[in-house]
C-alpha cells in the first residue's frame, strides 16, 4: 500500500504547519518525583532526556515539526508496512490501538483490515492529531477514532482493546512504566501488544542508538507491566516485531 497522503493533502499539511495555523508549542509534561523505577543524570546522550528506566535512557520525542519524516517514501522499503499488517492476523472485527500514531501512517493501513472494528489512533501531540484528522476526513475513513493521550496515559477504554500496535514509538515514552500499565488495563484478557523497534543488537543499522531497542530490554520492560512475551518475528529488514500478551487471568 502506498502512502495515504495525496499530493494536495501533503501540500495542505505543510502549508498549515508553515503558516502557524497549528499550535507549534509542544512541551513535555512536568516530571513527577523520582521513584525507584526511574533515575536521572545530567550526563547523558544528546538524543535522550536524561531519564533512565531499567537501565535504558529514554529518547527524545520526535516533534510534530518533523511529521513529514513519518511519511517518507523510504519507509515502504525499510519497514515494509504491508508485511507488518499481514503479520498481525486481524480478522476484521478487532479494536486496535495505534499508539504514537503520528500522522496515521499505520492507522490508515489498519482501518481497512478491521471494517467491523475500530482503530484508536493515540497521540500526545495535538498537532499530530490535527494532521491525522485532516487526512482521515480526506480519505473518508469512519472507523478511525483519534484520542489525545498524555505522557502517562493513552486513555484507552478499560478492557476493550484486542491489539495495541507500537511502531518505533515506545522508546520515546517519557513514562514507559505508567503508559504500559495503562495499556495493560486497556487490553482485553488475552489481548496483544505488538512492539516494533529497530534492532539495537545490530550496530550497522543506521538509526541513532536510543531509537533502537534490544529484545532483552524490551522483554524486561514489557514484563514489568505484566505482559508475557509470545514470540519475535524477524521478517523486517531492520526491526524486531515482538508479540506480547495480557494473560487471560489478568492481574487487574
Amino acid at each position: 500500500m502506498k502512502s495515504v497522503f495525496s499530493p494536495l493533502a501533503l501540500s495542505l499539511v505543510i502549508a498549515i504547519a508553515g503558516l502557524g495555523l497549528l499550535n507549534l508549542d509542544y512541551a513535555a509534561s512536568v516530571p513527577a518525583a523520582a521513584t525507584a523505577d526511574y533515575h536521572y543524570s545530567t550526563l547523558h546522550s544528546r538524543d535522550g532526556i536524561g531519564k533512565f528506566y531499567l537501565g535504558r535512557e529514554i529518547a527524545k520525542v520526535m516533534s510534530h515539526r518533523e511529521m513529514l519524516w513519518l511519511e517518507r517514501p523510504s519507509r515502504e522499503i525499510q519497514e515494509q508496512p504491508d508485511r507488518l499488517m499481514a503479520s498481525l492476523g486481524l480478522q476484521g472485527t478487532e479494536i486496535v490501538a495505534d499508539l504514537g500514531a503520528g500522522t496515521g501512517y499505520f492507522s490508515f493501513r489498519l482501518a481497512p483490515l478491521v471494517p467491523q472494528g475500530k482503530v484508536l489512533a493515540v497521540e500526545i501531540q495535538p498537532e499530530m492529531l490535527d494532521a491525522l484528522e485532516f487526512l482521515k476526513q480526506e480519505n473518508g475513513l469512519t472507523n478511525v477514532e483519534t484520542i489525545l493521550g498524555t505522557a502517562e496515559n493513552p486513555h484507552l477504554p478499560e478492557a476493550s482493546v484486542d491489539l495495541a500496535l507500537l511502531v518505533d514509538a515506545y522508546h520515546e515514552f517519557e513514562y514507559p512504566k505508567e503508559m504500559m500499565q495503562a495499556v495493560y488495563r486497556g487490553l482485553k484478557p488475552g489481548g496483544k501488544v505488538v512492539l516494533v523497534e529497530y534492532r539495537r543488537e545490530n550496530p550497522l543499522i543506521p538509526i541513532k542508538a536510543l531509537h533502537k531497542m534490544t529484545q532483552r530490554q524490551a522483554k524486561q520492560e514489557m514484563a514489568a507491566a505484566g505482559l508475557v512475551w509470545q514470540e519475535t518475528q524477524e521478517f523486517l529488514p531492520q526491526q524486531h516485531v515482538m508479540f506480547f500478551e495480557k494473560p487471560l487471568e489478568s492481574r487487574v
